[in-house]
């Protein structure tokens, strides 16, 4: 894979971040056929295309002639558009499970990070740079807990301390298979696995531990926003949540804190259509949004954490103690393996159907 500059990328005073943000770019030759093109992206939409559009899909366009148009899509559209041969989008911006699956069938594009021109390959964290995909940006799951049921100095320290109902009493929730993934990892790290040791995953012996926390489990969560909810209503003290969700509602007032240790971290990333209609274009387009200016501003607004090594020093300071990725929780946590869960869900949700029934 080569990783071959063309440019020296953008110049942090070139990146302006007020309202209606702009990017004033270095000299770049845009070619007359990419003046009036767009490229088709998938995404979440909701609040993170409101920041989005402010600080990466209005510069981009300004910048290029490109015009950016965001849509909706689910797992299931973007395998059928793939299967039936209609590909309707150009980047896929998702969680990279899909992006496992659809890189499995083929439908991807090998990334050539050698065309970049604003961002240097060699400064992405390698960790989320693959042939066929590349980080967007980092999140966590984490062991959230009520401040108010667990003072500072009571408070957890790790699984294994959520695990110990006795000495930590309380109402606790994980995460379902639904969510994604269930939280076999955690239970893993409880029953004494090392953090680094963890995959390929034992799936008896996960369940074997799931099993003795049970009894203190009042919700298995299947998305984020009630996991955030439980928390903020005070219907369970702890859990397993998103660093994104739990970090809102903790800026929102809520008494709750998160412990970093022992941290899951995941990734949103981009991967490219290999039939993609404007494919120079999502090129452009995933190269700018992965450079160290841009993926600092909309880290900083969308509270989480850059897959370029540089954009952390364009970080706040007191923000890089709760940015999963960052220098200061770089020990405290580890990557979720995607590619095991891709490979091995169909066994997990076999077996989660039958133990969450009791069996």
């Amino acid at each position: 894979m080569s990783s071959k500059r063309r440019t020296t990328g953008l110049d942090r005073r070139h990146f302006l971040t007020a309202a209606g943000a702009t990017l004033a770019a270095p000299y770049l030759f845009i070619p007359r056929a990419l003046a009036a093109q767009q490229v088709i992206v998938r995404t979440p939409g909701g609040a993170y295309d409101d920041i989005r559009r402010e600080v990466i899909y209005g510069p981009f366009e300004k910048m290029t002639g490109i015009k950016v148009v965001p849509v909706a899509a689910t797992t299931a559209k973007l395998l059928a558009m793939f299967r039936s041969g209609n590909v309707e989008l150009d980047v896929i911006d998702t969680g990279d499970d899909p992006l496992v699956q659809l890189h499995k069938l083929g439908a991807l594009l090998d990334i050539p990070y050698g065309d970049f021109q604003f961002t240097n390959p060699d400064d992405l964290k390698p960790e989320f740079k693959r042939d066929y995909l590349v980080g967007n940006f980092i999140y966590a799951s984490v062991l959230g807990y009520s401040t108010k049921a667990f003072p500072t100095g009571k408070e957890p320290q790790s699984w294994n301390d959520f695990w110990d109902i006795e000495k930590f009493p309380g109402d606790r929730m994980l995460a379902d298979i639904a969510s994604g993934t269930a939280n076999l990892e955690f239970a893993l790290i409880a029953d004494g696995v090392p953090m680094d040791k963890l995959y390929p995953l034992d799936i008896d012996r996960a369940f074997a531990s799931l099993s003795r926390v049970r009894p203190a489990i009042r919700k298995f969560w299947d998305t984020g926003a009630l996991s955030s909810q439980m928390l903020a209503d005070g219907e369970v003290d702890l859990g397993s949540v998103w660093h994104t969700r739990i970090a809102n509602i903790i800026q929102d007032g809520a008494p709750l804190a998160i412990q970093w240790n022992q941290h899951m971290m995941m990734v949103q990333a981009y991967s490219i259509f290999k039939d993609a209609r404007n494919r120079e274009a999502a090129v452009k387009f995933v190269d700018f949004c992965v450079s160290p200016e841009v993926q600092a501003e909309f880290c900083k607004r969308w509270n989480a954490g850059p897959v370029h090594q540089k954009a952390y020093d364009q970080l706040p300071k007191e923000m890089l103690s709760r940015t999963p990725g960052s220098p200061e929780l770089a020990d405290k946590g580890f990557v979720l393996d995607a590619e095991w869960w891709a490979d091995n869900r169909q066994a997990v949700s076999q077996k989660w159907s039958t133990w969450v029934l009791g069996g």
